[in-house]
């Protein structure tokens, strides 16, 4: 890395964390106060409550503190006159944007990667902690169908994996062919583990001499291959975002079951998609940078890339509700003007 990257570099990473932090800190206290009444009583549970509020405000403030960071530097480098010096000295407006373009995307690209994980449950365990006082909670009555089988569940734990009286029918056509009851199950690896299971076979009786049903009992049986507990507890509340790779499985999973997966295609895109905003826009805004302050009123400047910033980011957040609401498909919705500002992008970097 040259000299002049590293500066940049460097100080564009000061900027962005601090206004990061500040913004993080500002969307955790605001929520505080607003929900003060309804908090859990326990202090540790306020303080757990309080951490899921600011990992979940990651969502919302990381790509604004990276668009807002380039912008505070890269003034920052106007008001000195530093930006024209290197300009100056025979740095292009190309190899200057590249340090900024960088960090910024493997920025984004790491906050993808934490989508993959229990980050992505957040918001999920923070509304717990107000409602329940805990940080998962038990799903009930829930009904659902896999290829023949028709599965109910009166009680499901996502966080913990367990279940409680466990129904299983299996049919063939419109008949009913077998009925498997567990006390409990729990998942383990990729499949569900039943427990004091009662299998009920119901076979096709023509005669009086034909066998009618059969029943057995068993302490374990396996069933339910690579159906999550959070994937079932998700798509039946449909109120909470799935992370990237329960996503991915859920389409893979739903694909075959008729059920409707625009929410969790479009919740997808948005993981996948939206961060990459940031990037493309700090190319876009860089290039429309002014030289120096003589010629410029650098705050009218600065502050209108900020408004821009925010007009975009709130109208791309406008569009993924949209597509996850059903109103717009999400490859219109999140994964079209991801597209455009990638081609503007792309045109302003090597025409302007």
């Amino acid at each position: 890395m040259r000299l002049f990257e590293r500066y940049i570099v460097q100080n564009y990473l000061k900027n962005s964390v601090i206004i990061f932090l500040a913004l993080d800190f500002f969307y955790v206290g605001v929520d505080l106060l607003t929900n003060y009444t309804t908090l859990p009583e326990s202090a540790n549970l306020q303080i757990l409550y309080a951490l899921f509020q600011a990992l979940n405000a990651v969502n919302y403030v990381l790509p604004l503190s990276i668009v807002f960071g380039m912008i505070v530097t890269v003034f920052a480098m106007i008001k000195s006159n530093e930006l024209i010096c290197m300009y100056a000295s025979g740095i292009s407006k190309q190899a200057l944007i590249k340090p900024f373009f960088l960090t910024s995307l493997i920025i984004s690209i790491f906050y993808i990667g934490l989508n993959c994980t229990e980050f992505a449950y957040a918001n999920e365990y923070s509304a717990n902690l107000k409602k329940f006082n805990r940080i998962s909670t038990s799903s009930e009555d829930l009904f659902l169908k896999n290829n023949n089988q028709y599965i109910y569940f009166k009680k499901l734990d996502p966080f913990k994996q367990i279940a409680t009286d466990v129904s299983i029918f299996e049919t063939d056509g419109l008949d009913l062919t077998k009925v498997i009851r567990a006390s409990s199950a729990y998942f383990s690896y990729d499949h569900w583990v039943l427990e004091q299971v009662t299998i009920t076979y119901k076979s096709i009786v023509h005669s009086l001499n034909d066998t009618g049903l059969k029943v057995e009992k068993v302490q374990k049986l396996r069933a339910l291959e690579n159906f999550k507990p959070k994937i079932m507890d998700n798509v039946y509340q449909s109120e909470y975002t799935l992370s990237i790779l329960d996503g991915i499985e859920a389409l893979r999973f739903f694909a075959t079951q008729n059920v409707n997966t625009h929410k969790i295609k479009a919740t997808l895109f948005y993981q996948l998609f939206f961060p990459l905003f940031a990037p493309l826009l700090i190319v876009i805004l860089y290039t429309k940078a002014p030289l120096m302050s003589r010629y410029f009123n650098t705050a009218l400047v600065a502050s209108s890339f900020a408004f821009i910033t925010l007009v975009v980011w709130s109208s791309l957040y406008l569009l993924s509700k949209l597509s996850s609401n059903g109103v717009i498909i999400a490859e219109i919705g999140i994964l079209l003007p991801i597209v455009l500002l990638f081609l503007v992008s792309l045109n302003f970097y090597y025409k302007r």
